[in-house]
């Protein structure tokens, strides 16, 4: 698991060893510290968006691994909460199509209770 705050690494390495779940946690700031390429089995990206790291979370993954991601889309203005800069809002569509080199299990787009884009995809285990 990659944070770029070290008590929620700490927490959540100690919560998910707890449960029998092996981690390796990395406490690490994405913007500085390039993610390892083909490593990671599964990564989960939740609320967050920084577009240019999108091929780097691609090419992350192992062959076979998975990406479960869920962020704000435009349509979050209309609550009057949440972020309001495009820089953080996906478009229609968008998601999906950022990380196209993925196989996609998953994809929807939905307005209530907040309105966001939820992918799940999986890397290819062709690839090397």
């Amino acid at each position: 698991m990659v944070d770029r705050a070290f008590e929620v690494v700490r927490e959540t390495s100690r919560a998910l060893a707890r449960d029998g779940l092996a981690v390796v946690p990395w406490c690490a700031d994405l913007e500085r510290s390039p993610l390892p390429s083909s490593f990671f089995d599964l990564i989960i990206v939740t609320r967050y968006l920084q577009r240019d790291l999108c091929a780097a979370i691609a090419a992350a993954l192992r062959p076979g691994g998975v990406l479960l991601y869920e962020t704000f889309t435009e349509r979050q203005r209309q609550h009057g909460r949440g972020p309001r800069s495009p820089d953080y809002l996906l478009a229609p569509g968008e998601l999906a199509a950022r990380f196209a080199v993925l196989e996609t299990l998953f994809y929807e787009e939905v307005e209530a209770p907040d309105a966001v884009a939820r992918l799940a995809a999986r890397a290819s285990s062709n690839r090397s």
